[in-house]
């Protein structure tokens, strides 16, 4: 009997090993802010690393909707750089090795001035999963819920 119940239990170990998230939840957390920093430089070597092949992302009230492919060319010739991209109120949901972040995102966009900014706050969802050994985002999902009046004045 006790043969017979190790050999089950040997055999649940790799089960339980690929019910994990990709990887640990900091971590993720700290590759997703990584993500939200080659979004706002244009570091097309990280997302062609990070995204799945079938990634996808969906905008504000489906404006418009990016593939893997779009978001490379954006990243290799960006438009402008916003002054900062930062996420807050981040919280994870894990089904076996898949990883569902939320949370919200805020892009400070440089006005014309080059002196001033707004800002524009997301709420976001992110799917991150394990494909073929590597954790990959798969999908995002924003929609726009703040922008703030005029112009923002500083240096910093």
């Amino acid at each position: 009997m006790k043969p017979t119940l190790l050999f089950y239990l040997c055999g649940a170990l790799p089960l339980v090993a690929q019910a994990a998230p990709c990887l640990p939840i900091p971590e993720l957390i700290a590759r997703d802010s990584q993500y939200e920093e080659a979004m706002r430089v244009g570091d097309p070597a990280f997302l062609e690393k990070h995204l799945a092949d079938d990634f996808v992302w969906v905008h504000n009230l489906v404006s418009s909707i990016d593939a893997k492919a779009d978001l490379l060319a954006r990243a290799r010739k960006p438009a402008s750089i916003p002054k900062a991209r930062t996420t807050s109120e981040v919280k994870a949901h894990v089904l076996g090795d898949t990883v569902v972040l939320r949370g919200l995102s805020s892009v400070d966009t440089w006005n014309a001035d080059g002196k001033t900014w707004r800002t524009n706050r997301y709420q976001f969802m992110r799917t991150y999963v394990n494909s073929g050994g590597e954790c990959r985002l798969l999908s995002v999902q924003t929609m726009k819920v703040w922008t703030s009046e005029g112009g923002k004045v500083g240096g910093g």
